[in-house]
């Protein structure tokens, strides 16, 4: 794993932290952005509010990565790894239950 990386690696770690930290807060204000009841005066404060949130905090800016090579396309979500990764390791017979198909 290069250097850039392993920094991605730990930018989305990062943001994953945020996003959690701030997830109850995020969707508060965004229930009372589009509460048409509410005032139009409060719910212009909440949109504020909501923007003065880390943008790194949304959890669209989470990505999932590969945990062995930083690859993020063609992960798998249940092994968090990427597809070469995990073809490789899977042909070496070094992930349990896992073998190639054969017919």
């Amino acid at each position: 794993m290069s250097v850039s990386e392993e920094n991605a690696n730990i930018r989305d770690h990062h943001r994953r932290l945020l996003a959690a930290k701030y997830e109850l807060r995020r969707n508060l204000y965004k229930a009372l952005c589009k509460d048409p009841s509410l005032p139009s005066d409060l719910r212009e404060e909440n949109r504020f509010k909501l923007s003065k949130l880390p943008r790194n905090s949304s959890f669209t800016r989470v990505r999932n990565r590969c945990i062995f090579s930083g690859r993020a396309r063609a992960v798998y979500e249940t092994f968090r790894m990427s597809r070469i990764v995990f073809r490789t390791l899977a042909s070496k017979g070094m992930l349990n239950g896992i073998k190639k198909a054969s017919w």
